[in-house]
């Protein structure tokens, strides 16, 4: 792995982390779910970079991290939807 790949993956794990703490901060003001479903997703998806580029793990054998995405964008869209039903 290349340490221009491994810095820029740093960099993206740090932007989820950033964008998890802003979104638990607003959680804190307004106790809406919503925000904390999106503080939740965006700190698995920060958990899937760092893995990925801390565990140095072939490209073949990533697969099982995709549940980690898979569960953020799940998370996501249940928030979502029942934010939309509760109107």
């Amino acid at each position: 792995m290349s340490t221009a790949y491994a810095f820029l993956s740093g960099a993206v794990a740090m932007g989820y982390a950033i964008a998890s703490l802003f979104f638990l901060r607003f959680w804190r003001r307004t106790h809406d779910r919503l925000f904390l479903a999106f503080a939740i997703a965006f700190l698995l998806l920060m958990l899937n970079s760092a893995l990925a580029t801390l565990g140095n793990v072939p490209l073949e054998n990533r697969a099982y991290l995709y549940l980690l995405r898979l569960a953020a964008f799940g998370i996501i869209i249940g928030a979502v939807i029942q934010k939309t039903r509760s109107r």
